[in-house]
């Protein structure tokens, strides 16, 4: 009981998982939770190279675990002085796999030999990479893991056969150089756990600055702009609080759920269906529509006597109201994942532990509210105590709202549709700053005006761009070139879209035999960090060109159904942005995912490692 209970309690309390594997069925809970070994303790790779040159790997497994034989690569840095000849590895047992279909396993151990041979200028180190991939027989498929190995090559042949005499003395093994999650899920289940989620706390911070979070910031404080002037510092910290907590523990909790139980507990995803945004637009639109003074939004005066009756005057239930809309803002507003959010569901969907990646994602929200907390609890300071100004200042909010609203739709609606309702907002905030009010002003009113001038124009320019088919509102104009002609898919950058394993599969195999290497991008109209990236990211010059030297696969999970769910599941990830790259020989480039967004010069270098392996 006190292990339910503890299990319990994590649900409860603690959040979000990333990289699937198949823990069980929804009654896996109310049994025991079997106890997984970590990667490197259920597949221990020692490596020599022996007296022939030759490189020799061994694995070792303890029973209930074993490895794929197709999994196995090996592989020198690009510009080596060495090459590999063909593994030789023995024949493994026969398994019918739920992924592979009929595959070789190989339990307890296994061994590889590997011929190195001399082909460039000499040098004393010889460096290689080992990768490989196993699962258990109770039911956890582990990632597949990437060693570099290195040896003094004293013992390695040249090409013509000649050797050297002195024998080989292995240097050390240390694994090949990690992405960001990667990193992020060794420091939780191998570091200091304290200082693991002081990291993740501190990422939370960085996450608050993302498109993704931002939104957050007008909701937060139209809140507090509702309690009007009398609001004080104490009660705007409470609310803000409020708020803060209910985003992080949803935040949390839904993430615990989904690395549990895999893509199909996406309820994030769920929730970003037409209905839903339309209906969270409206509600946004409302509570703008209050902030202009159209009118109050509060309960018939029966029922607040009724709530403060039964309250004793306390404002209790107007708490729990400002967390119910934290944690709805968690799941409508920023349904994007990260690189933080991504390493704690790598922990909780390859060793089970919900406890431990839950603690992480709650220290990942907290870390997130940190600056709203400071925005909040500030404005109580900020605001104007009484006067005409107070109206004003709910106005800018309701600006904001109504921001948020068009940020919604835009997840549902065409592009051109977005900017026109952009060029609106603008246009109508320019007008009410007295853009078009020709009447001479002083100090501040000149100041109102010069900025209406300006907000009119940009959202002349967004209605202008709407009608030329132009996506982008911060280029509103980008669609036209030199001539005037409006153009479109300048970097030459096309993404060919496929649906389920089955279209993927072909598409890999027809790049296979066409030579080239593939980019595989997750994709969903309603992440906006996908939209990010389209528009600042794999639009740059540079990263087109990389791009250019792939075949450009994209699957787009908007639709969340069993085919969209049968990707996520096969490849253990729960939702964009995320890419996978696959080798000319068909394979995935083990190590080098993508998840979570990248700025364009992180990017850049991820392609560039990319392409030097391939």
């Amino acid at each position: 009981m006190q292990r339910i209970g503890w299990i319990l309690l994590s649900l409860a309390l603690f959040a979000p998982g990333v990289f699937a594997a198949e823990l069980g069925s929804t009654n896996h809970l109310l049994d025991d939770e079997p106890e997984f070994l970590s990667a490197d303790q259920a597949f221990v790779l020692s490596a020599e190279l022996g007296d022939d040159g030759a490189l020799r790997a061994h694995w070792q497994m303890p029973d209930g675990y074993y490895l794929y034989r197709h999994r196995f690569e090996f592989a020198v840095p690009a510009g080596s002085a060495f090459a590999l000849g063909e593994a030789e590895i023995p024949q493994g047992k026969t398994k019918t796999d739920d992924y592979f279909g009929e595959v070789q396993v190989y339990y307890h151990e296994v061994s590889a030999r590997v011929p190195v041979t001399r082909t460039g200028p000499a040098t004393d180190v010889f460096e290689a990479t080992i990768t490989y991939q196993g699962c258990a027989d109770r039911g956890l498929c582990y990632p597949p893991q990437t060693k570099r190995v290195s040896f003094k090559a004293d013992a390695i042949p040249t090409a013509k056969g000649a050797q050297a005499s002195a024998a080989a003395t292995p240097i050390g093994v240390a694994p090949v150089e990690k992405t960001e999650e990667q990193r992020l899920a060794a420091l939780l289940t191998r570091g200091n756990l304290l200082y693991a989620l002081g990291i993740f706390f501190i990422a939370g911070i960085g996450l608050a600055f993302t498109p993704c979070v931002l939104p957050m910031v007008p909701i937060l404080s139209s809140i507090i702009v509702g309690q009007g002037s009398s609001v004080t510092r104490l009660r705007a910290f409470s609310l803000s609080l409020g708020y803060v907590l209910g985003m992080a523990v949803t935040y949390a909790t839904l993430g615990v759920l989904v690395g549990l139980f895999g893509a199909s507990m996406n309820l994030q995803a769920m929730l970003q269906s037409p209905p839903v945004l339309v209906a969270f637009a409206i509600v946004f639109v409302a509570l703008a529509m209050s902030m202009f003074g159209l009118y109050e939004l509060q309960l018939p005066q029966s029922w607040q006597n009724r709530v403060n009756t039964l309250s004793q005057n306390q404002r209790g239930g107007e708490y729990v109201g400002v967390a119910v809309m934290g944690s709805l803002s968690s799941l409508v507003v920023s349904p994007c994942l990260s690189a933080p959010l991504a390493g704690a569901l790598i922990v909780i969907s390859s060793t089970g532990d919900a406890l431990l990646g839950g603690s992480a994602l709650l220290m990942l929200g907290l870390g997130m509210g940190v600056p709203l907390l400071l925005i909040g609890s500030s404005g109580a300071q900020l605001l104007p105590r009484a006067g005409a100004w107070m109206n004003n200042v709910k106005a800018v909010f309701g600006v904001l709202l109504l921001g948020v609203a068009v940020w919604l739709l835009e997840r549902v609606i065409p592009p051109q549709m977005t900017l026109l309702l952009w060029a609106v907002l603008a246009i109508g905030v320019g007008v009410y700053l007295g853009a078009l009010d020709f009447s001479p002003r002083q100090g501040w009113g000149q100041l109102f005006k010069a900025t209406g001038a300006f907000t009119f124009i940009y959202g002349v320019l967004l209605l202008i761009g709407a009608a030329s088919g132009a996506h982008d509102p911060l280029a509103p104009l980008g669609g036209f070139g030199q001539t005037g002609v409006v153009q479109r898919d300048s970097t030459g950058v096309q993404w060919k879209k496929v649906r389920g394993m089955a279209a993927l599969q072909a598409e890999i195999a027809a790049a296979e035999e066409a030579g080239k290497p593939v980019a595989l991008d997750f994709y969903a109209d309603w992440c906006i960090s996908c939209k990010v990236m389209a528009r600042t990211v794999f639009s740059e010059p540079a990263v087109a060109a990389q791009l250019g030297r792939f075949h450009l696969l994209q699957a787009d999970v908007t639709a969340n159904d069993a085919l969209d769910q049968e990707l996520l599941k096969h490849f253990g990830l729960f939702g964009p942005p995320s890419m996978l790259f696959f080798g000319l020989d068909g394979r995935e480039i083990s190590g080098l995912r993508m998840q979570g967004e990248m700025d364009r010069d992180a990017f850049e270098h991820h392609l560039g490692r990319v392409l030097s392996g391939v």
